[in-house]
């Protein structure tokens, strides 16, 4: 080998040795998770992969990812806080973390068993105010008057301001027998303080019963009070036992029905429908999609379906779908205006996250988040007893009841 022949092979080696020393520092291993970073990239994947806004509210969310993993997470509760801390730059209520308990009651609540007070909570996308969606029929919260858009101030003296959506949760479930203290404020009345004794909430979301208009007319009266699984095959056996009974129309009472399953909205609209849209959705790529109603329908007797500021969610789906095909009249008020999607989602720990996974539509693509869904015929009420709904003192009822009698009015529905 010539001098010149070593001098370059000297000169190229001395070249590459340093960068296969950076390499082989480049592709050393990195340390291991702690099991308390594995939940919270968990969480961030989740958001990332799912999450309906690709923007994640204008958020560089790798950054977001690698600045939480520099924190210290000495244990579960600071995974916990960690995850909090990234979701909460979404500025979207209704995507959060659930913990254990969290989750495991929110799963109980939509498969039909529940104890607490008996409310429907969200936070005012525009104050952040903790406000009711509505109480559940029934439950210790309904009996002691609690009205949907009332603003929950205090939790047992310690003001809401400073909770989350689910710590506020926390707070009034417990144990049965057990109490406590709200301070409630509705709009243009002074706040008040309302004592609350927890309970067993019966979670039957189907109330049925044959009516009759002035003249003898039999009607079918349906309440449905939250969309859980077992929602769809009651409504369904209702049907068919008011059918058996004579009904020959219908009044579908949605009024302080917070929603629940979504599948469970489309389920209960394909009972009315035999055709048609009930819903469209889309997802953060606007890939839409549609359920559809594929018949027969249980009846095609005449339908009106009462509404009110406490009909959300899987409710709202259901009156637009009813409304937007022609098969019902909607009497009452507008509706809460949810038109977003959440998903959940397991944690490895036990713990759940809820993220907005889309978007829906009513069959004629109007978007109601944060509208809501007005009624055919506007009516508004004074608060009632629930003993008093379906009576003659519930005037949207009789509202209801009139029109579903008058077969001029209901000779587009069917």
């Amino acid at each position: 080998m010539s001098c010149l022949q070593k001098r370059v092979f000297r000169v190229g080696f001395l070249l590459i040795l340093p960068m296969l020393l950076a390499l082989s520092c480049w592709i050393q291993p990195a340390a291991a998770l702690s099991e308390e970073q594995k939940v919270v990239v968990e969480a961030w994947r989740i958001v990332n992969r799912t999450y309906l806004d690709d923007t994640f509210n204008h958020q560089n969310w790798s950054l977001i990812r690698q600045q939480v993993l520099q924190q210290p997470l000495k244990d579960q509760e600071a995974a916990y806080k960690a995850i909090q801390q990234m979701l909460a730059g979404l500025d979207d209520p209704f995507t959060r973390l659930l913990r254990p308990e969290q989750y495991r009651s929110l799963q109980v609540n939509t498969s039909g068993e529940l104890t607490g007070v008996g409310l429907q909570i969200a936070l005012d996308p525009k104050t952040g105010t903790l406000e009711v969606v509505a109480p559940i029929a029934g439950s210790p919260a309904d009996k002691a008057g609690i009205r949907p858009r009332d603003r929950i101030l205090k939790i047992d003296g310690i003001s809401t301001a400073e909770l989350t959506l689910d710590e506020a949760a926390a707070r009034m479930r417990g144990p049965i027998g057990s109490h406590v203290s709200l301070i409630v404020e509705h709009e243009g009345e002074d706040s008040k303080e309302i004592q609350l004794q927890r309970d067993r909430i019966a979670l039957n979301p189907v109330i049925a019963e044959l009516h009759s208009d002035p003249d003898g007319l039999p009607i079918g009266y349906i309440r449905l009070t939250q969309f859980n699984a077992y929602a769809p095959a009651e409504l369904a056996d209702a049907i068919a036992q008011l059918e058996k009974q004579g009904a020959d129309a219908y009044i579908l009472d949605l009024r302080n029905n917070p929603g629940g399953l979504l599948q469970a909205g489309i389920e209960i609209a394909r009972l009315w429908l035999d055709t048609g849209t009930i819903v469209y959705t889309a997802n953060r790529q606007g890939i839409q999609g549609s359920f559809d109603a594929f018949g027969p329908a249980l009846t095609h007797d005449p339908l009106v379906v009462l509404v009110n500021q406490g009909t959300a969610s899987a409710s709202e789906i259901l009156a637009g779908a009813l409304q937007d095909n022609g098969r019902a009249k909607l009497v009452g008020e507008t509706t809460f205006g949810k038109g977003l999607i959440q998903s959940l989602f397991d944690l490895s720990n036990g713990s759940g996250l809820a993220v907005t996974v889309a978007k829906y539509e009513t069959p004629k693509h109007r978007d109601i988040h944060k509208l809501g869904i007005t009624p055919d015929l506007l009516v508004s009420l004074e608060p009632i007893t629930r003993e008093q709904i379906g009576t003659e003192v519930d005037k949207q009822y009789q509202a209801a009841l009139e029109l579903v009698t008058n077969k001029s009015v209901l000779a587009g529905a069917g």
